[in-house]
């Protein structure tokens, strides 16, 4: 299971676009606290320490404890609005879950043992089709990342989601098929050098055939020798 992100936060007394702006001029960030068939409840969070959380990789697929006075908000970040400009953060919304919650979000994948794949030694590259998965699972049953495994590996191998290991009541959201998270590809460095020596080769022959000009030169030295000549 993820780790859960702790966010101290204040209560927003006054809501609107105005009270919004000037929160953002005193480095406050207004923030949501809605769902679970409850009254929403308007908070404003430290934007420095706001940005840390966002900035750290997998913040969305993360369990919240967000505490407000004396109360604590188990939440899901659902939603974050930047400017369109400067990408400041305008605006972030969490989701209100419960143990019992079922939630869809995106899960990053960690790839391991890239140093034990044989496809990677002999030169093959390894490429990525998904970053991240989405999946359906509990609250409580949230993965901090999908592990996929690379030992082994030959050139022209794939991993596909049905090889990644998923804990009970985790399940992806594609069913329909057997879908690739990478394959391991064959290099391309030889292809490269081929061309390059296809291309060395059709020059040399260039330099070496005579230029169209020197043939026109040696007809006309060839008749004006046969006019002398008569």
């Amino acid at each position: 299971m993820s780790e859960v992100v702790q966010i101290e936060a204040k209560k927003r007394d006054l809501v609107g676009t105005g009270i919004s702006r000037d929160l953002r001029g005193k480095k406050m960030i207004p923030c949501i606290i809605y769902g679970d068939k409850k009254d929403p409840v308007p908070i404003q969070v430290d934007e420095k320490k706001l940005r840390v959380q966002i900035n750290d990789a997998g913040f969305f697929s993360k369990q919240c404890e967000i505490k407000v006075e004396e109360s604590v908000y188990k939440v899901l970040p659902k939603d974050i609005q930047l400017h369109p400009v400067n990408e400041k953060i305008l605006h972030v919304d969490f989701l209100r879950v419960g143990q019992n919650t079922t939630v869809t979000l995106f899960v990053p994948v960690k790839f391991i043992n890239e140093n034990s794949c044989e496809g990677v030694k002999q030169g093959g590259v390894l490429n990525i089709v998904r970053h991240e998965v989405e999946i359906k699972t509990l609250v409580s049953k949230i993965p901090e990342f999908l592990e996929a495994d690379l030992d082994g590996l030959e050139i022209g191998d794939s991993i596909h989601i049905s090889s990644i290991k998923l804990e009970e009541g985790v399940s992806p959201t594609i069913t329909d098929r057997d879908f690739t998270i990478a394959t391991v590809a064959p290099p391309t460095v030889m292809k490269v050098e081929e061309t390059v020596t296809e291309e060395a080769a059709t020059d040399e022959a260039s330099d070496s055939s005579p230029e169209k000009g020197d043939d026109i030169e040696a007809e006309k030295k060839e008749n004006s020798s046969e006019d002398k000549s008569k």
